[in-house]
């Protein structure tokens, strides 16, 4: 990912945490020369000072063949806004938008055998609805084999993490704080979280 220096998120636990919020991501492996993605909800931990990503695929995808063994490719992104010309102090200005991703590289490696698929999918339902977790206990075990059959259970743990807040860095305070008021204006919650991360930058400045 092309990532201008000031534009560089520099903190892990910056980047973990945008990760997490957004933790729907398309993962891109390559198979003869072309790209192919799948869209999943994914798991982000930290453990010591590497990043493990972890997933499932449906069993009938033919992605998840392709990224055992091989350098897989995950993007996290999610808000984003288009910044209008006239915010900048300048007639002569072009529109730009605002964004933030993550791309995350490593080695995918299968979760196999039944307690590894059954304790990642009870990890995935505790983080996304903990409130199913008691039905999911519930069920009858031969209906979450059959389940649990279907899928294919993996993690990456995360070689190369390239992460980019575009947030009008290059541009002046002035120029910024105009973003910022149109952004939290807007009814589009994409743009209302963009000025959010904005406002936080400038916090941290």
């Amino acid at each position: 990912m092309y990532i201008p220096s000031f534009n560089k998120i520099e903190d892990l636990r910056e980047a973990i945490n945008f990760m997490q919020r957004y933790s729907f991501a398309t993962i891109v492996s390559v198979k003869d020369g072309i790209p192919v993605a799948t869209h999943l909800p994914f798991l982000v931990k930290q453990k010591g000072d590497k990043v493990i990503l972890s997933s499932h695929f449906a069993k009938a995808n033919p992605q998840s063949e392709d990224i055992v063994n091989n350098i897989g490719l995950v993007i996290f992104t999610e808000p984003h806004a288009y910044i209008s010309p006239k915010n900048y102090e300048k007639e002569q200005s072009v529109p730009t938008w605002n964004y933030l991703a993550v791309h995350a590289y490593g080695k995918c490696t299968l979760l196999e055998g039944k307690e590894n698929k059954a304790a990642l999918l009870k990890e995935m339902i505790k983080y996304y609805d903990a409130d199913y977790l008691k039905q999911w206990v519930g069920l009858p075990d031969d209906y979450k084999q059959k389940m649990m059959k279907g899928i294919v259970a993996f993690e990456m743990v995360v070689d190369d993490l390239q992460a980019k807040a575009k947030l009008s860095q290059n541009r002046t305070e002035k120029e910024r704080e105009n973003i910022i008021h149109e952004l939290s204006s807007a009814e589009n919650s994409n743009e209302k979280d963009i000025a959010e991360y904005m406002k936080a930058l400038k916090r941290s400045d």
